[in-house]
């Protein structure tokens, strides 16, 4: 243990003497991050190379430690082509980032890149083959399925790191904390060669946090957020080999916990919105917690607590029970529900109340579903034009509608069969100018004033018919204040609106001219029935 607390020592001493110098080197290349009003938050320009400095001492911090002549250094001497794989690949992961704060580089770039840093650790024996129970039993992959999980889990922690880095401290801080868990994890299973690297990987992080933390002097930069997030997801691939790949895989998962769920938020929450998936923005977890008024260093101290919180978890995956491991993911997915719940992302908060609604109202959904198809049957097998309009007063009622009104132009056959109803029918309904229209309202609105109108929505569609001409409109009401309305307007009321469509045509079609000599009847009082209808129904009638 002593060896670790002076590699550990060795790696803060040169963090601290080597970021200031890397802070002006910077500013003197122009590697400077600069505000803007899009997706950074900080306000005056800051240098951005400060993986350069944790780069550099962890090479130095790696070259000395053969000379403490220790059974750690011995150990990560009969190791050395692990050590040197890892470290060829984080070499091209860190030129990666060097060369994207410079000069900036595509995703596809990158995501090639790490890709080709993944193929070498994986031929280099450091791979994802099975995937191991706590209580027993394994499941091996074969090499063609080995391959794109080592790759996917190498490319998506590597990137969950630099997608958190979008605050003073918290991209290093969190490394620290994932790092330090793998140091513990490597103890655990025998790996002297992990938990070196990953010790001084945390002497160094903690070293720049002097300068990276509120009111930040330098950014990690994508040097730096890229470079860390490799070296742990492969420090935690090289850990597998001795021990099981719950030690690589679940430990990990968990301790890695604030870095992996902001890359499964930000994705759920771009697809809920039809937002591009990796296009950047403003709503991480780290923006929605300024949102809630917290200070960046307020913000950072609450995800510094996340992220002991889950390495704590983590560790306790080490020798778990059944019982232990069943209660420490519950804990953990109520705990990220309640968190997301409290972040007041749109996205989830619309989703949640759509699946709190289906849950609900999910049988009268389906029953009254059920009712539309048996009430637009009842409709389109209506008798007549009076049967026609005492079923819809039913059939908006069980759908919360407030009222339905619908009118018939006066050129279209239809306008015949309406004008001469002569029975009684719920709603009001007669001639009025050059068409006839009908319209119903539920007992609370007939009688409405400005104020109260002002509660109703309205849905105006045309009426149809097999030409697919309009002869008529069909306008539907609803209150705005009715939280049990269990339809989707569109889909509803488009049914409606066919059906009716169907029906009239239907009575047209019955109601042919010849019939009509027997089917006079006085239009309702109120209404002015025309003038030229009025003449031709007085000669059918004598």
């Amino acid at each position: 243990m002593k060896s670790y607390l002076l590699v550990f020592t060795l790696a803060v001493i040169s963090s601290l003497s080597l970021t200031p110098l890397v802070r002006r080197l910077a500013t003197q290349w122009g590697a400077v991050d600069k505000p803007d009003n899009h997706r950074r938050i900080h306000k005056t320009p800051t240098p951005r190379l400060g993986g350069v400095a944790i780069y550099l001492t962890f090479l130095l911090s790696l070259a000395c430690t053969p000379l403490l002549g220790t059974l750690v250094s011995q150990g990560v001497i009969n190791r050395l082509s692990t050590v040197a794989a890892v470290l060829i690949a984080g070499s091209l992961i860190f030129a990666l980032g060097v060369y994207d704060d410079f000069f900036g580089s595509s995703a596809l770039v990158k995501v090639l890149v790490q890709l080709a840093a993944a193929a070498f650790l994986y031929f280099s024996g450091f791979s994802i083959q099975a995937l191991s129970s706590p209580w027993g039993g394994s499941w091996y992959f074969p090499d063609w399925l080995s391959f794109p999980l080592t790759a996917l889990w190498i490319v998506g922690i590597t990137n969950a790191f630099n997608l958190i880095d979008g605050i003073d401290g918290l991209a290093a801080g969190a490394s620290s904390f994932a790092l330090l868990s793998l140091f513990l994890c490597s103890l655990a299973v025998g790996r002297p060669d992990v938990s070196l690297l990953s010790i001084v990987l945390v002497g160094a992080t903690l070293g720049f946090l002097r300068y990276n933390f509120n009111p930040a002097t330098i950014f990690l930069g994508d040097s730096g957020s890229l470079f860390l997030g490799f070296m742990a997801a492969s420090l935690s691939l090289v850990g597998a080999q001795k021990g099981p790949t719950l030690i690589a895989i679940a430990i990990p998962l968990v301790s890695f916990g604030l870095p992996i769920a902001e890359v499964g938020l930000s994705l759920s929450r771009r697809f809920l919105s039809g937002a591009p998936l990796f296009q950047g923005d403003r709503r991480h977890i780290h923006h929605m917690l300024l949102q809630r008024g917290l200070t960046q260093r307020q913000a950072v101290i609450v995800l510094y607590g996340i992220c002991a919180l889950f390495s704590l978890f983590g560790l306790m995956l080490l020798n778990p029970t059944r019982n232990t491991a069943a209660v420490i993911f519950f804990v953990l997915g109520v705990g990220v529900v309640i968190g997301v719940y409290q972040l007041r992302y749109a996205e989830f908060n619309t989703l949640g109340s759509r699946l709190k609604h289906k849950v609900i109202y999910g049988r009268r959904s389906v029953a009254a579903q059920a009712q539309l198809l048996n009430s637009l049957a009842d409709l389109n097998h209506s008798p007549d034009a009076g049967q026609l309009l005492r079923s819809l007063p039913t059939l908006c009622a069980d759908y919360g509608l407030a009222g339905l009104q619908f009118s018939v132009h006066k050129t279209h056959e239809a306008f015949a069969v309406m004008a001469h109803l002569g029975e009684v029918v719920p709603g009001e309904y007669g001639v009025k100018g050059n068409e006839w229209s009908w319209q119903w309202r539920r007992r609370e609105w007939l009688q409405t004033d400005q104020r109260s109108a002002n509660q109703l929505w309205n849905l105006q569609a045309p009426l149809l018919d097999e030409q697919g001409e309009a002869f008529g409109t069909l306008q539907f009401y609803c209150d705005l204040n009715n939280e049990k309305a269990l339809f989707d307007p569109i889909k509803v009321c488009g049914s409606i609106r066919d059906g009716l469509s169907a029906a009239l045509g239907r009575l047209c079609q019955e109601n042919s001219p010849r019939e009509q000599t027997t089917f006079v009847r006085e239009a309702r009082p109120g209404f002015t029935e025309p003038a030229k209808r009025r003449k031709k129904n007085e000669v059918l009638a004598s």
